[in-house]
């Protein structure tokens, strides 16, 4: 068999290692893990678990294992297609996990275990739905002891699902930034002073960061140990309070933006029509659309069984999309918030541990519907740089121009000065021939607007 290479993602947990082997994914069980692996298969947990769709299913294999001396077992667990981070989720999704992390907690304690840690990336979306990835995140539970992952589920999910309802929808980023949570200490800072009269958050966030930030003795386990109606009660309060929790903002800029466009009925039917062709002579196995909103245009490819990533740089966009993809029961769309001027980059330890935009990049067809104008004259793009962007996307690109005599870049250049003289039909063409082959290009009918399609060279 080929090398085996470590995950980077997996490098701090002592229990086991993620690594691939022959572009397969595998998970190694240590020798140290053995009372707790037992524990989850033969309790009946793995299986409550897995039948609820809450953990991610696995398989023992026999498989050359990473480090031999440390080995108990290799898993091979089933492969989530596309691995995304919580600072890329929109609120709707973020409550989800959430949820979906205390629901297993709950389920863990009939079984006589307990998550020993709650980090939002062991969380992922598969066919559209949270499910925990880790299977080595149990314990064996201990009466009286308290859960060691209250403070990071805290800081990994309630504190920011608290500051995207009770301050701003953009901050479920700041996650970017601190990858083992956002500090209690710091969202007390952020969070109105009314919050303070909230039982939940006064008790998970402001009480709980003094007493962290102080060492305080009420951040001790009490003599006695918790037991385990007061650690339940933990978990009900949690999860009473994050189900309540909605979103001040109902409107955006660009949430309503196909019930405010400058399509004709006609225009809009057809771009329709030559989007859901285009898609169909790229013949993909995954599509990433840029600039989805709410995913109108990605449903195209969706709908026909086609696993599709839905990029939005506005979160309010992607949580209706979000919303409709609950309403649908829909598995092979997947919204996610993007800003493609400042996409995810390596990060961590080494700048290795969360992958980037472009290491995750796993598209046969890209989709650009109404971008390109952002990119060129709001964030001042040359159109090479572009082109070489999504060059390293996908081999196909469908892509839409919007010429300057279109009403919305009209008004894009109304308050401020045109110094695009190269933004122009043939410079768009002649910067995509350099990497490119132009398949098709199609004028939309009653409209200035062209799409096109191009496949990468080889």
């Amino acid at each position: 068999m080929g090398a085996a290479y470590p995950q980077e993602g997996s490098f701090k947990d002592p229990s086991g290692t993620v690594f691939l082997r022959d572009g397969e994914l595998y998970r190694q069980v240590n020798i140290s893990y053995r009372e707790e692996y037992s524990k989850l298969m033969e309790s009946g947990l793995y299986a409550r678990l897995t039948s609820e769709g809450l953990l991610i299913p696995h398989e023992e294999v026999q498989v050359p294992p990473l480090e031999k001396s440390k080995s108990l077992l290799i898993l091979k667990p089933v492969r989530v297609p596309f691995v995304s981070y919580p600072f890329e989720w929109c609120f709707g999704q973020f409550k989800a996990a959430a949820l979906a992390t205390l629901r297993i907690q709950k389920i863990a304690m009939e079984f006589g275990m307990t998550l020993k840690d709650a980090s939002a990336y062991n969380i992922q979306f598969h066919q559209g739905r949270p499910v925990l990835i880790d299977t080595l995140s149990f314990k064996v539970y201990k009466n009286g002891a308290p859960w060691t992952a209250y403070r990071q589920f805290c800081q990994h999910f309630f504190v920011p699902i608290m500051l995207m309802a009770k301050v701003d929808i953009t901050l479920g980023r700041m996650m970017r930034i601190y990858l083992d949570g956002i500090p209690l200490d710091v969202a007390g800072a952020i969070l109105p002073f009314r919050t303070f009269s909230s039982l939940p958050a006064f008790i998970h966030i402001h009480l709980h960061g003094w007493a962290q930030k102080s060492r305080h003795k009420w951040a001790k386990p009490p003599e006695g140990g918790v037991s385990k109606n007061q650690l339940a009660g933990i978990v009900d309060s949690l999860d009473g309070a994050i189900r309540k929790l909605e979103l001040k903002v109902k409107k955006s800029e660009w949430a309503d933006y196909y019930a405010d466009t400058n399509y004709s009925s006609r225009a809009f039917a057809h771009k329709q029509a030559v989007v859901k062709n285009l898609i169909r002579k790229t013949a993909p196995r995954v599509v990433w659309d840029l600039g989805a909103n709410t995913g109108l245009f990605s449903r195209m490819a969706s709908d026909s069984g086609i696993p599709t990533l839905a990029f939005d740089l506005d979160p309010l966009a992607v949580e209706c999309n979000w919303i409709q993809t609950l309403e649908r029961q829909e598995h092979d769309l997947f919204p996610l918030v993007m800003d493609f001027g400042n996409p995810t980059p390596g990060i961590g330890w080494e700048n290795s541990e969360r992958d980037s935009l472009f290491a995750r990049a796993n598209a046969d067809t890209v989709m650009a519907l109404a971008l390109v104008h952002h990119l060129a004259i709001t964030l001042n793009l040359p159109f090479g740089h572009i082109v070489r962007f999504l060059a390293r996307l996908a081999k196909h690109v469908i892509i839409e121009f919007i010429p300057k005599t279109d009403s919305q870049v009209i008004g894009m250049l109304a308050s401020r000065e045109d110094i695009f003289p190269e933004y122009c039909e043939q410079e768009f063409e002649s910067a995509f021939a350099k990497s490119f082959t132009l398949v098709e290009k199609i004028a939309l009918q009653e409209s200035q607007r062209i799409v096109y399609l191009f496949t990468r060279n080889p």
